[in-house]
């Protein structure tokens, strides 16, 4: 016995002393980090939503105003129920990805890779312009089909990509890693989009512009100038969607062939066998994502309040500076909108999966819901700045503005997104879901697997 005793003894100590240092060793090959190479072409196909966006929302309201001359009315029209229409497809498409099976490329990188080439078309034909014998309300009917398409495609596109942050494996610390690679490229692809787009239309746009002022000033073959500009200015602008259309393409093309899908514990990526109804319901019932989704929308609303009032100032007010300091704040708030929410909604996803183990796969639905909020907060806003500039006497194809039109554009641009901002920043700063409930769940899926 004592031997025997003695020899267990030495085998217990040869385990904590060497066979322990082993395991933790495995551990931690069985739980490698992300490579370099996998976040950024995660980060990569981040850059056709944001991309398009951007352009959409700083020229579209100009393109359809000034350039296809559809009515204001029926501008604002197009762009807040092609809007509304997005947001309410969000969780249709979110519950159709979560029911859809797993397949050999995956679950959700086909639903990108089928989207694009529909998107990558209604994107260019919906730059596109009609003959100007057309009835007004064919074109009201043209835009808004087209608009209403491609928001469609798109909503295709990032409802899986967003759920996409849940099953690339690694870490928790690799997720929120991915996450800034993420919101850094979509940054860069804000820049993109109106970069590109404004490079390319906007010496036409100024051309148009002193059309203006040579007709202000009844100088002769006026009416054939601004035609030949109005012309031209229509073809950049086909122009510029060919060249976004092909940088969404090659974008979904990286992350198609650079991302794998990895379940995880939490996230088997199975099917979900649950009805619309129940699975929203409880997605809905879970208190720190409504708590999250609200603060998401003030902050929503109150950052796509500015981009249209910015984008007016450039065409009434030529002050550069004041131009740049706006663009400067903007982008602060963009920084603080795009980060701090997003990268607070896989750790309420994990605290709902850790509560209600029963119920997974219900990522795609969080997600989906997500970015229903988000667009219907970038319609509302689009559709208040241009019914605003609607009543207050604003008129496509004029070269010189009324105060009531600057007016609204100053409180558009103040008072209404700094109170909205401020209600946001005080329900994230009452999120339930702190460092220490963070650190708790990091312990418990640790746990798990």
């Amino acid at each position: 016995m004592l031997p025997g005793g003695h020899e267990d003894a030495e085998l217990h100590s040869l385990t904590r002393e060497g066979a322990l240092p082993q395991r933790r060793g495995v551990r931690r090959e069985e739980k490698p980090g992300l490579p370099l190479r996998r976040k950024v072409c995660y980060a990569v196909g981040g850059i056709p939503y944001q991309m398009t966006g951007n352009a959409i929302g700083f020229f579209l309201q100009i393109f359809l105003l000034d350039v296809a001359q559809v009515e204001p009315f029926h501008a604002s029209l197009i762009i807040f129920l092609g809007r509304a229409w997005d947001a309410v497809t969000d969780p249709a498409i979110g519950f159709l990805v979560s029911k859809s099976p797993r397949r050999k490329y995956g679950k959700l990188v086909p639903w990108i890779a089928c989207s694009m080439p529909f998107g990558v078309l209604s994107y260019c034909m919906m730059w596109s312009t009609l003959s100007d014998a057309t009835p007004t309300f064919l074109k009201f009917l043209w835009y808004l089909f087209t608009y209403s398409f491609f928001q469609t495609c798109m909503t295709c596109h990032h409802v899986p990509y967003s759920s996409l942050t849940m099953f690339l494996g690694g870490t928790q610390r690799d997720r929120d890693s991915a996450t800034a690679y993420r919101m850094g490229m979509e940054v860069f692809s804000t820049l993109l989009g109106s970069g590109i787009q404004g490079q390319i239309v906007g010496s036409y746009h100024a051309r148009m512009t002193n059309g203006c002022y040579m007709s202000n000033e009844t100088l002769p073959n006026t009416t054939t100038s601004l035609t030949d500009s109005l012309e031209n200015t229509r073809r950049a602008y086909v122009f510029a969607s060919l060249v976004l259309g092909s940088i969404y393409c090659l974008s979904c093309l990286i992350l198609t062939f650079g991302v794998r899908e990895q379940p995880g514990p939490l996230s088997p990526l199975g099917k979900v066998e649950l009805p619309f109804a129940s699975c929203l319901r409880m997605v809905v019932g879970h208190k720190p994502y409504t708590q999250l989704l609200c603060g998401f929308l003030f902050a929503s609303l109150a950052f796509q309040l500015i981009i249209p009032a910015l984008v007016a100032v450039t065409q009434v007010m030529h002050n550069f500076l004041a131009f740049v300091f706006l663009v400067i704040m903007a982008g602060c708030s963009m920084a603080v909108l795009y980060l701090l929410p997003w990268s607070m909604l896989p750790d309420t996803v994990d605290d709902f999966m850790l509560k209600n183990p029963s119920c997974l796969n219900l990522e795609a639905l969080f997600y989906s819901f997500y970015v229903f909020f988000n667009k219907f907060a970038g319609g509302l806003a689009v559709g208040i700045s241009t019914l605003s500039l609607h009543f207050a006497g604003y008129h496509a194809g004029d070269c010189t503005y009324n105060p009531s039109v600057i007016l609204t554009l100053q409180l558009l641009m103040a008072p209404v997104p700094i109170g909205l901002l401020f209600i946001a920043i005080i329900i994230f700063c009452l999120h339930p879901i702190n460092e220490e409930r963070r650190k708790q769940m990091r312990m418990e899926m640790e746990a798990i697997g």
